[in-house]
């Protein structure tokens, strides 16, 4: 297949463009930025010593705390003069975390975002409707940029205001829809309570990004709208924003832009890596940020890298799902436990829908933790009991602990219109 914005590297091109990419970078970060100067000084690493990707290892980790730390232009490595925006996460505690951007920099973003409704199969007659962030976050504005110059219609609706989302459903007839899959089961489940039939609007496809989903929940978002494909999107503030890669057709992974930076996937605890196939922490290195490069970044999400070329064809690498992060996991009764690994248990269980809410108490001392579920359409209230149990006995034998369920009314949990909030801990420290 011929593209326009996707490159068609061979392993070794790529090999070659990120030996170069990473001397670059580490020059550029130590000649322009006090912070990385001297945190390379401390590891006793100049420009020089970088010659080939095995010396990766060698280099310091950077983290989002040395982003705070340095507030409020972390990583900072072209003059003030040269930086034309700034986004920051959406982060809520302790100072947010703010990045800089070039000219050139927006321009490798809006690439990397052109690609990826291309590799969506996308074309220009294509309108996109937009139900993300808009403002400081990076969410929205990369949507509509890499939209704009991929050359499909944009509709920047950002999220909320669901009549309005209606309203252009209907009238303005979007063909794509780019959100939460939250926001998508909200704006689904609104389609359905009106009645709507698939063939009344025109979206065929549409891009998840900002949170987990599982595949329930996007089988659930499909039946109603009546989608062709649902693609999985990442991304995040300090790598440009969304975009770092997308599925395919094919589904069996998410391809990223292994010319644009590198990626490492290392164990959390040891901050070894690990073997092809195995989750753990996902690493970043820039290779063509100008403003605020990334040096070993620990992002905190959890993945796994997919060995193999993808039936696509397209030989850029591939990436799992972002299984979660590492800062989500929680302590139960002295278990380590991810979000993800409940979601995993659950989708086994085709009597409940996709949503779910984890809420940790502690009484007399003891930690308790009760999961709330929501029973598909058309089951049966009277298989409450015996569902719940069928539940907590799979969780138990999965995470070794007893976890109380309890089965309510489809849509009785929250929606939301950005990243639904699983975990509620409502025990005192």
């Amino acid at each position: 297949m011929k593209y326009r914005f996707i490159p068609h590297y061979t392993e070794e091109e790529i090999k070659e463009i990120q030996i170069q990419g990473l001397k670059n970078t580490i020059k550029h970060a130590y000649n322009g930025s006090e912070f990385y100067k001297q945190r390379l000084k401390d590891a006793g690493i100049t420009p020089e010593d970088i010659r080939s990707l095995d010396d990766l290892k060698y280099l310091p980790f950077t983290t989002a705390d040395d982003l705070r730390e340095n507030y409020p232009f972390p990583f900072l490595s072209v003059p003030q003069k040269d930086v034309v925006r700034i986004h920051s996460s959406s982060g809520t505690t302790g100072k947010r975390k703010v990045l800089a951007y070039t000219q050139n920099d927006i321009e490798t973003w809006k690439n990397m975002m052109a690609r990826c409704f291309e590799l969506a199969g996308l074309n220009e007659e294509d309108r996109v409707q937009i139900a993300v962030g808009y403002g400081l976050w990076t969410a929205g504005v990369g949507f509509q940029l890499g939209c704009e110059h991929f050359g499909a219609m944009a509709l920047p609706l950002g999220p909320g205001n669901l009549k309005m989302h209606l309203q252009f459903l209907l009238d303005l007839r979007p063909t794509c829809l780019c959100s939460t899959a939250s926001m998508a089961l909200l704006l689904a489940e609104e389609v359905q309570k009106l009645g709507l039939n698939p063939d009344e609007i025109s979206l065929k496809k549409a891009l998840f990004g900002a949170e987990p989903h599982t595949p329930k929940m996007r089988k659930r978002v499909e039946e109603i709208l009546g989608l062709e494909h649902t693609f999985d999107i990442p991304g995040m503030t300090e790598l440009y924003g969304p975009g770092t890669g997308l599925e395919c057709m094919a589904h069996m992974g998410i391809h990223y832009w292994a010319d644009i930076f590198i990626l490492e996937i290392i164990n959390p605890e040891t901050l070894e890596p690990v073997s092809d196939g195995e989750i753990g922490e996902m690493v970043v290195t820039t290779l063509k940020k100008e403003a605020s490069p990334l040096i070993r970044y620990r992002t905190r999400d959890l993945s796994r890298k997919i060995p193999g070329v993808c039936p696509c064809g397209l030989k850029m690498p591939r990436h799992d799902k972002i299984l979660g992060r590492s800062d989500d996991m929680f302590i139960f009764r002295g278990v380590n436990i991810y979000p993800g690994t409940i979601a995993e248990v659950l989708e086994k269980f085709k009597e409940i829908s996709s949503e779910y809410q984890i809420i940790l108490t502690r009484k007399n001392g003891v930690d308790h933790m009760l999961l709330k579920v929501e029973r598909s359409k058309g089951v049966s209230k009277d298989i409450d009991a015996n569902l719940a149990k069928e539940i907590s006995n799979a969780l138990r034998k999965q995470l070794l602990v007893r976890v109380e369920v309890e089965i309510v009314d489809l849509g009785k949990l929250p929606r939301t219109f950005g990243k639904s909030k699983r975990v509620i801990d409502e025990r005192e420290d």
